[in-house]
């Protein structure tokens, strides 16, 4: 489903591609179903899913209505001849923001993330914040600059009320968050509002082609290490649970650094990237992100996004003020070696090896992400 929607060149294609994937992740969260909480997070999940799906189905009707196809070539053409004087073209966009937001995370369509990720289980939340979250990008690029650009002095500004929105919730509402998989929800809420900072340089009318595309591949290539780190912190968390430390609470990170100081460590090193400390890969994310927006113009931009990186340092180094700066409960469960399940030490080891190499040599993913982004006009 999600190689569909990141390749489809028609709405209906993409809309298929993202059924399909939603669907999975239904099932996938309900996955424990002895769980109460696991088939409550499926049900939210699909609810509000169904109901963000139909609206963007809606939207592919109304575009469909004034362009006469589907296909985003036709719907650019539609779009550079009628621009917005044809009201189907910008409730259609309207609808498309809508949906696509609802899958991004994105405020104020993220109400579904906190209670479905601390529902589902812990290895189907890490692929559901890290996968489908980089494919839908993919997909709201593809469909916004290839099919709607010609609207992009129209979205450009709503993208831009929606990234500042999210980077402001996501960030405020962590800080007071108890448990690590809602705090996570949060932080994947705030990264979806840096990403975000991408797509509106790459809509940004006043700059020119190589600066709209650096703002695309700046988006991929933060997506691409949001994943190494966010991935890591969730198989942390996993690690923990199946230990017999419930893992669920912040405070049962106290004293991990003395019970087990290499978790200890793999949880410091995706909470540093996380936070945007260099020389993690987190800091360059960032730092081409803020780039991107400064050579577009968008100077404010940065700094409102650098100031909710810097609130985001408290949340997530709280964590590790847990781990090594209070002594371990008494009656603390034992959490497992790393070695005792080769799966989650593959997982691990990959995901710090992107964590600390993309951070001293992120020139390779750099350059990957420019060549997989075309001049944007």
């Amino acid at each position: 489903g999600m190689m569909v929607m990141v390749s489809g060149a028609d709405l209906l294609t993409i809309y298929l591609g993202i059924e399909l994937m939603s669907l999975s992740l239904y099932v996938l969260a309900g996955f424990k179903r002895s769980e109460a909480r696991s088939l409550e997070a499926s049900a939210k999940y699909f609810v509000l899913g169904s109901f963000s799906s139909g609206i963007m189905l809606y939207g592919i009707s109304l575009l469909y209505g004034a362009a006469g196809a589907t296909r985003l070539s036709a719907l650019a053409a539609a779009v550079e001849s009628r621009g917005l004087d044809d009201p189907l073209l910008g409730m259609g966009m309207v609808m498309l923001v809508v949906g696509f937001g609802f899958k991004i995370a994105a405020v104020p369509f993220h109400m579904w993330t906190p209670d479905v990720y601390e529902g589902s289980p812990t290895s189907v939340t890490a692929f559901m914040a890290v996968a489908s979250k980089a494919a839908s990008f993919g997909a709201f690029l593809r469909v916004f600059t290839e099919g709607l650009g010609g609207l992009k002095a129209n979205w450009q500004m709503l993208f831009l009320v929606v990234c500042v929105a999210t980077l402001v919730l996501g960030n405020v509402v962590a800080i007071v968050q108890t448990n690590i998989k809602r705090m996570l929800a949060y932080s994947s809420i705030a990264h979806a509002g840096y990403a975000l900072i991408g797509i509106v340089v790459t809509g940004q009318a006043s700059a020119d082609g190589s600066v709209r595309a650096l703002g695309a591949s700046s988006m991929m290539l933060y997506l691409a290490v949001y994943a190494f780190m966010t991935l890591g912190a969730f198989a942390v968390v996993g690690m923990l649970r199946k230990g017999g430390l419930e893992g669920d609470e912040i405070e049962d990170f106290t004293g991990l650094a003395k019970r087990q100081p290499l978790a200890a460590f793999l949880m410091l090193m995706f909470m540093v990237s996380l936070a945007g400390i260099p020389p993690t890969a987190g800091f360059i994310g960032k730092f081409y992100l803020f780039r991107a927006a400064v050579e577009a113009g968008l100077i404010w931009l940065a700094v409102v996004a650098v100031l909710f990186a810097a609130v985001s340092a408290y949340f997530y180094l709280r964590v590790v003020m847990v781990m090594y700066m209070r002594e371990p409960q008494a009656e603390g469960g034992v959490v497992p070696r790393l070695a005792g399940s080769p799966a989650l030490t593959v997982v691990l080891a990959c995901a710090l090896a992107g964590v600390v190499l993309l951070g001293l040599f992120p020139n390779l993913l750099v350059s990957l992400a420019a060549q997989a982004v075309p001049t944007l006009k």
